[in-house]
C-alpha cells in the first residue's frame, strides 16, 4: 500500500504567480519520501549524516496536471520499488481532494561515499522497499478477489 503523507501548500512553496514553483515540487515530495523512512523506523539523522553510505537521485521527473496555490491541502502518495540490487525509485502522485494533479519519479542509487562507487543497498533500505512491495502485492491480490 502506498505510503500518504499531508502536506498544506505554503506560501513559500509558490512563485510570482501564486502557483506551486516547479522545483518545489520534487521538494514536497522528498518531505514524503523522509516521512516514510522515519515511519519505518529509520533514523533520519543517521540516514542522512552516514558518512558511509549515500542516495543521490540520478534521475528525476515531475508531470503537472493542474496548478496549487497557498493553503491547498495535497495528499502525496508514494511507492518505493527497487530496481536492482543497488538502485530504487520513488513514484508519486499528488493529490487534491481526489484529484490527481502531478505525479513524479525520483530514481536513487546507493553509493559508497568516501570511493563514490555503486554498492547494494543496505539491509535497513531492502526492508523498507519490502514492506512496500508486500504492501503492493496484497493490495493487488484484493483487487484480483474482488473481481472475481
Amino acid at each position: 500500500m502506498p505510503f500518504a503523507y499531508n502536506r498544506t501548500i505554503r506560501f513559500s512553496d509558490t512563485d510570482a504567480a501564486g502557483v506551486v514553483y516547479f522545483t518545489n515540487t520534487l521538494s514536497i515530495c522528498h518531505e514524503a519520501y523522509e516521512e516514510s523512512l522515519k515511519i519505518s523506523g529509520i533514523n533520519l539523522k543517521d540516514f542522512f549524516t552516514n558518512p558511509v553510505v549515500g542516495f543521490p537521485i540520478v534521475h528525476a521527473n515531475v508531470d503537472f496536471f493542474r496548478p496549487l496555490f497557498c493553503g491547498d491541502q495535497v495528499i502525496i502518495s508514494l511507492t518505493p520499488q527497487k530496481i536492482g540490487a543497488e538502485r530504487f525509485e520513488i513514484n508519486y502522485e499528488i493529490f487534491l481532494a481526489d484529484v490527481l494533479v502531478a505525479k513524479a519519479v525520483t530514481r536513487h542509487v546507493c553509493i559508497d561515499v568516501s570511493s563514490r562507487n555503486k554498492q547494494e543497498l543496505p539491509a535497513e533500505i531492502s526492508q523498507w522497499l519490502e514492506s512496500y512491495r508486500k504492501d503492493t502485492e496484497e493490495m493487488e491480490r484484493r483487487k484480483a478477489r474482488e473481481l472475481i
